[in-house]
């Protein structure tokens, strides 16, 4: 069974940064696109960026210009780095991978999440 590592998380000062990493346990066949949501307490989580085989990448608007997206494809990572956090960043950040198997089956694997605090 495929299992997602997540780690970079902590506590930040507003202002500052953090580079998550999502590291898949084996070799995945057919990734279509890696992506990253967070879930603040009380709401529903939400799709902060995305990147896809061909390394097209998208943005959640409240992140735009601050979080960037990169995969590794070697190695089965995807990376989140986040600079210049503001307090509403506050969430659990969770990965995902979504793809299709050799048979054309969909699949998709989420890592257990990684909490991310920015406080002063």
């Amino acid at each position: 069974q495929v299992q997602l590592v997540e780690s970079g998380g902590g506590l930040v000062q507003p202002g500052g940064s953090l580079r998550l990493s999502c590291a898949a346990s084996q070799s995945i066949f057919g990734i279509n696109a890696m992506e990253w949501y967070r879930q603040a307490p009380g709401k529903q989580r939400d799709l902060v960026a995305r990147i896809t085989s061909g390394r097209s990448t998208n943005y959640a608007d409240s992140v735009k210009g601050r979080f960037t997206i990169s995969r590794d494809n070697a190695k089965n990572t995807v990376f989140l780095q986040m600079s210049s956090l503001k307090p509403e960043d506050t969430a659990v950040y969770y990965c995902k991978f979504a793809g299709t198997r050799w048979g054309g089956t969909a699949y998709e694997y989420w890592g257990q999440g990684t909490q991310v605090t920015v406080s002063s």
